[in-house]
């Protein structure tokens, strides 16, 4: 008897470590039992945003990669208390927009659904319906994250500049769990979507090596950037990040940063590196579109991989009722 007993002690205590493991990971369609109407009521709310303002689907596309990116994909991005020592405060995220839009999806979640869809999820979901509703790729991303309990803006302080160089954003995106390809891939998410001059002073009048403009901006290029960013002109004013096709999700941002029509540093450093050149040179190859690689299989790839990074699952963390706050 007793050692049945012991049998059905080491059976139970598998079985429940078992459960454990499978609640504890992500999968597609998480919330197919639980709210199963989660992924269409953020698509709505999505597709209404980008109706009314066409810089929503890439503000949504930017906040997911910068929630990732500090502690993980985790929601702490979102936590507004009215305190300076709130995530979203650092400088890392200036210019990050799409708070509205998830708030709006949580609210309409917890009528139907109370306590259920984390915010964290509606963030990566919310993404993932910017890049479709911009004519990408669709990709079937995973859910079953739960929200984090911290948001501190020093978590911040490490995340990619657009003055890093291609050594520091390898670095960055290594620590992720990310690679090079990652990191080409990525930044091609600025194929959608404008920056504003604040963020190109320094490479049109002030390039740290020699002073000047940054010389790997094509000379045909330069004088439209400095026209549209005057040295003593408005830093507000915007940017298109991807020349000739903004509003749209494809390949031409990495075409623009081969021909040296890169608008921010960071992109432009692609090309400066051996390695990175080569990922951005693979899908420009003369049988790249029938036996090449797919830009947007591979972005599709790469978001679900980044969608992993620090994730809680399982028991950990907390099923917010409002993205803001903690409470």
């Amino acid at each position: 008897m007793e050692l049945y007993n012991l049998k059905l002690l080491v059976l139970m205590i598998i079985t429940c470590s078992f459960v454990v493991s499978s609640q504890g990971k992500l999968r597609v369609g998480f919330y197919n039992k639980s709210c199963p109407d989660a992924e269409a009521i953020i698509r709505g709310v999505v597709r209404e945003a980008s109706i009314s303002d066409e810089n929503s689907a890439p503000g949504l596309l930017r906040l997911h990669f910068h929630d990732c990116f500090v502690e993980g994909c985790d929601g702490s991005i979102l936590i507004d208390n009215g305190l300076e020592t709130d995530e979203r405060h650092s400088s890392g995220h200036q210019g990050v927009r799409g708070f509205d839009v998830v708030e709006r999806a949580k609210a309409l979640l917890e009528g139907v659904c109370p306590g259920t869809v984390s915010c964290s999820d509606i963030v990566a979901l919310a993404a993932r319906d910017a890049v479709f509703l911009t004519k990408g790729p669709w990709y079937e991303a995973e859910t079953g994250r739960r929200d984090g309990m911290v948001s501190n803006v020093r978590l911040a302080d490490n995340l990619p500049d657009v003055g890093d160089s291609i050594h520091k954003l390898k670095a960055k995106f290594i620590e992720k769990g990310l690679n090079e390809k990652d990191l080409v891939i990525l930044s091609a998410a600025h194929t959608i979507g404008t920056t504003a001059c604040f963020f190109l002073g320094q490479r049109l009048y002030n390039f740290p090596a020699g002073g000047g403009a940054d010389p790997s901006i094509n000379p045909d290029f330069l004088p439209e950037l400095k026209l549209t960013c005057p040295q003593k002109g408005d830093v507000n004013v915007r940017v298109a990040l991807d020349r000739g096709s903004e509003q749209t999700f494809d390949a031409q941002i990495l075409q623009n940063i081969r021909s040296g029509f890169a608008v921010l540093q960071s992109d432009a450093t692609l090309y400066q590196d051996v390695a990175t050149r080569r990922v951005v040179d693979s899908y420009f190859e003369l049988l790249s579109p029938f036996l090449g690689p797919s830009f947007e299989a591979d972005f599709a790839t790469s978001m679900v991989k980044m969608g992993r990074i620090g994730v809680l699952t399982g028991s950990k963390g907390t099923i917010r009722r409002v993205c803001s706050s903690f409470s």
